[in-house]
């Protein structure tokens, strides 16, 4: 039975809202923030308390580091449902709990499964899902839980999230949020007034002035000051933790001392809790004062605390000696099988006073176990502790490195880079080793002494020797470069180092460090060589064509294995990006496969790439072949780099509405798993998509957001594209000078080689030629005739040919629109036509204008181009011509982006199931979504779909 809650009607009125939601059918989610003993929990009670089937779990501080923990209670009451799940989904479900021996899932194919699971469970009618103590979820179930409550919608699914409100507890973007003070004065003198205690007036009073409204102080200090008036001045915190300990001292030492066994396990099991406190001189029936006593709850199988802060004081009262020895009792105890092993582990690290190697390797068989379980969180703290208790340097090294690759797997750079720093401080012979070593190799180079297979590989070097050497040396020299390339170690820690550098917004460091590692690791590992330098392209990228041709230098100069899978990637990356010369997207991505490459992970980059030298078609097909196999996969981390890249060539094909439908699944799966590169870039590519329709508020968000200083300000990944976005905004709507100032930033390293950077040139030339800065569209013109010579793309050429047109008086001109208009991409074609027109009318041939802008509108409004819209008719309003209604925007148009991608779906003949396994979506969420489209569409069910134009 629920107490009656005090001042509470309107958390309780919020509370009953979505329960009544829930029971028709909608689902919701809330956090619930507040100091200790503020209500949360009895506010989880009283919706527990409303008759809708509820699942129950709760962060427990000594499991804080055990992936998955709190999700296996909350999941476990339904585990007959996960027999019923998609394959790969219970796949992932059952190994994150370690039931089966399946290849680790993606984290997001693992929250996929728990949403399906919900919705399986609430098929029936309305589920809650209660979690306490959120502040103390281990990080893979909060990541998991917090994945699948964004994305409820329509299943009769609520969760409710209680936590404390300090600034790192339960961080949950996107869920609404309810902050709880205080009682109200008449609220707590009712609770006060309520308890059994009586109390003096003075007393009275001093409580409701020095509680803070807090409903755990007003119930519990009474009972520990009684009539004495003795109130110590002190923090609340404080004096609620006296409370507490006060209570639990005046109990029998053996009671003391099970409950400090029960507070050190955590667990709600007691098995384990009565076998060590035997060997500490306590036995079951201890635990009765302290239920008499109200501390705990215990049917003699279970123990659960009343309040939190009773577990703490139990633990942080008690003697040190006392708590190591509690510790080592546990873990004794639970020495019995795989299923406590990980516990054990952690007991064992915690009864340790200094190196211990027996908790050391147990620790690290716990931190594989958890690396192969994606709880890469629990990973790190495990192998770093595991680090900290090791007996000899060589396992201290391991596990450093182990602790630094597992935090760079999780987004931890910081972290990585530290825990890097320290196992690069304990090699400290081979450090010195490999700086002689890398002096020595550049000398040779230096002297064209390359080895044989190096001169065969790249025959045709010449003149290039030097420079290659001198880029080398240039890397080799690097002190911070050269001292980690050598070794499996030294080159395991020089990537960790290199993505962290590179992730802090230091390219240039992590550039040489990859060059540096590359040269290390090419004498005896040329395949660990060639996926080095895939990734130093990735760094080069961002510093310049100086850095790119060094890459392509080294490529050519040093020893690769050209059967390895990933070679062909380089040859890609480094010719046709780097080395001035035409690769073929699609004939790098085959033999790649055929070599035996990692598809999709080894391939992603061809898809960037390949944006750079204009094979946008392939790009594009390369995509979503590659997002289609890490659906499948469950390999959910690549999608945000795919989709953004499948964003970009939708758009420059013409379809903007796919690209933004992308652009916004992408960028809600990097939020999701915290991936801060592609939250940049994608906002700021959804800035251009707003840009495009002239959503001026939306487009200055996007870009602000993509920006901002937590992805590193102006020098973020995404500060690029967000240029060209509000560059594209001000020429749609004519305002010159402000495009002409963004588009300054675009005329500079690194920005300038970039593919906005290369995209926007058309854009700086227009601006410049209406601006009359004639000599900086024609220096706009001549990269764009270089790009365009490069890399042999029809539609470059004729962008090329509009700058050219721009720039030129006369028939001359009307011979580069022509040309011009061969390159037949939609907005392109659009732009041209309207510039075309626009020249026409100047020439006073009315005709010929009007022809050429009234097909530019037409393209315009099938893309939902405002600015360019309004910019036509005003042009055809010059002429006298009426444009009347718009133009059909598409049977899409009608539907938001969610559904219109389900509906893409839907009509290729997918399931709801599998449209929902494709978007990360619950099966009864798609069907809500298509109940909603159909009658916008005017069709009756999904048959009816296939005959629908869904092109755009």
């Amino acid at each position: 039975m629920v107490r009656m809650l005090h001042g509470r009607e309107a958390e309780q009125a919020t509370i009953d809202d979505l329960l009544t939601g829930a029971r028709a059918g909608r689902s919701g989610a809330l956090v619930l923030r507040g100091e200790a003993g503020i209500g949360k929990s009895a506010l989880l009670d009283y919706a527990a308390a409303q008759g809708i089937p509820t699942v129950r779990s709760a962060g427990i501080e000594s499991e804080a580091e055990l992936p998955f923990a709190a999700l296996h209670l909350l999941v476990r009451p339904g585990m007959e449902l996960v027999r019923q799940l998609p394959p790969r989904q219970r796949e992932a479900i059952e190994a994150a709990f370690g039931l089966g021996d399946s290849t680790p899932a993606d984290r997001m194919l693992i929250g996929l499964a728990l949403l399906t699971l919900l919705a399986e469970e609430a098929a029936e009618g309305p589920l809650l899902c209660l979690i306490d103590d959120a502040h103390w979820l281990d990080r893979a179930t909060a990541q998991t839980l917090l994945f699948a409550a964004r994305r409820l919608d329509a299943e009769g699914v609520v969760m409710l999230f209680a936590t404390r409100t300090g600034p790192d507890d339960f961080p949950a973007p996107g869920l609404p949020e309810l902050a709880l003070s205080g009682l109200r004065a008449d609220a707590a003198a009712a609770l006060l007034d309520a308890g059994p205690t009586r109390l003096t007036p003075a007393t009275r009073y001093r409580l409701l002035a020095e509680s803070g409204g807090n409903p755990l102080a007003l119930l519990e200090l009474p009972s520990v000051v009684g009539a004495t008036d003795d109130l110590n001045p002190l923090p609340l915190t404080q004096r609620l933790q006296l409370a507490f300990h006060g209570r639990i001292a005046r109990l029998p030492a053996a009671t003391r001392t099970i409950l400090l066994v029960a507070a050190a396990s955590g667990a709600g099991d007691l098995a384990p809790v009565v076998r060590a406190a035997a060997v500490l001189g306590a036995a079951l029936p201890d635990l009765q004062p302290a239920a008499d006593a109200g501390l705990i709850n215990t049917d003699g199988q279970t123990l659960t605390w009343r309040h939190p802060l009773s577990r703490a004081a139990a633990y942080q009262g008690s003697a040190l000696t006392d708590r190591l020895a509690a510790h080592r009792a546990l873990a004794d105890a639970l020495d019995g099988g795989n299923d406590t092993a990980d516990l054990r582990a952690w007991h064992l690290a915690c009864a340790a006073t200094g190196p211990d190697e027996q908790a050391a390797t147990a620790l690290e068989h716990t931190a594989d176990r958890a690396r192969r379980r994606n709880g890469f969180h629990g990973a790190v703290a495990a192998y770093d502790r595991a680090a900290a208790l090791s007996v000899d340097t060589e396992a201290l090294l391991r596990r450093l490195v182990l602790a630094a690759e597992t935090a760079t797997e999780a987004g931890l750079t910081d972290q990585a880079a530290h825990l890097a720093d320290r196992a690069a401080a304990l090699n400290v012979d081979t450090r010195a080793r490999l700086r002689r070593r890398a002096s020595a190799t550049g000398a040779e180079l230096d002297e064209g002494a390359t080895h044989s297979a190096d001169r065969a590989a790249a025959p045709n070097a010449g003149a290039r020797t030097r420079g290659r050497a001198l880029a080398t040396e240039a890397a080799l020299t690097d002190r911070a470069a050269a001292q980690s390339v050598d070794g499996e170690y030294d080159l395991r820690l020089a990537l960790v180092r290199a993505q962290a550098e590179f992730a802090a917004g230091k390219p240039g460091s992590a550039h040489r460090r990859l060059m540096a590692a590359a040269i290390g690791s090419a004498a005896n590992d040329p395949r660990g060589a060639a996926r080095i330098l895939t990734r130093a392209v990735h760094t080069a990228w961002y510093l310049g064509p100086a850095e790119l041709d060094e890459v392509a230098d080294l490529a050519a100069t040093l020893r690769l294995d050209e059967d390895d899978p990933t070679t062909p990637i380089v040859r890609y990356l480094t010719g046709s990006v780097a080395g001035h010369r035409t690769v073929d997207l699609r004939d790098a991505a085959d033999t790649a496969r055929a070599n035996g490459a990692d598809s999709p992970a080894d391939l992603v980059q061809l898809c960037g790439s390949g944006l750079v030298v204009g094979q946008d078609d392939q790009v594009g097909e390369l995509a979503d072949e590659l997002i289609a196999e890490s659906r499948e996969q469950g390999r959910i981390a690549l999608l945000a780099p795919l989709l953004f890249f499948r964003s970009e060539a939708a758009l420059f094909g013409g379809r903007p509405g796919e690209s933004r439908v992308a652009a916004e699944e992408g960028l809600r799966i990097a939020e999701d798993i915290g991936q801060p590169q592609w939250i940049s870039q994608l906002s700021a590519f959804l800035a251009y998509l707003a840009a495009l329709r002239g959503d001026e508020q939306t487009c200055r968000a996007h870009a602000d957001r993509a920006a901002a200083e937590e992805f590193g300000g102006a020098q973020s990944v995404g500060a690029p594209w967000a240029h060209a976005a509000l560059a594209l905004l001000a020429l749609g709507r004519g305002r010159l000078e402000q495009a002409r100032a963004e588009l300054e930033h675009m005329t500079i390293e690194p920005a300038r080689h970039h593919v906005s950077g290369l995209r926007c040139l058309a854009d700086q030339i227009e601006v410049a030629t209406r601006l009359g800065a004639t000599e900086q569209a024609t220096e706009a013109l001549a990269r764009l005739t270089a790009w365009s010579a490069r890399a042999g793309q029809e539609w470059i050429a004729a962008l090329a040919a509009r700058g050219s047109a721009l720039l030129a008086d006369g028939p001359s001109a009307e011979q580069h629109f022509l040309a011009a208009l061969a390159g037949n991409r939609p907005f392109d074609e659009a732009r041209t036509r309207l510039l075309y027109g626009e020249w026409l009318r100047r020439d006073k041939r009315k005709v010929d204008a009007r022809g050429q802008l009234e097909q530019a509108l037409e393209l315009f409004e099938r893309l939902d181009a405002t600015p360019w819209s309004d910019r036509t008719r005003t042009e055809l309003a010059a002429l006298g011509v009426g444009t009347g209604a718009k133009a059909s925007k598409g049977p899409l148009s009608v539907l938001t982006p969610q559904e219109s991608q389900i509906v893409r779906l839907a009509a290729q003949g997918l399931s709801n199931r599998e449209i929902a396994a494709r978007l990360v979506l619950s099966h009864r969420t798609v069907g809500h979504h298509l109940y909603k489209a159909y009658p916008k569409l005017g069709v009756l069910s999904r048959g009816e779909l296939s005959e629908l134009d869904l092109a755009q």
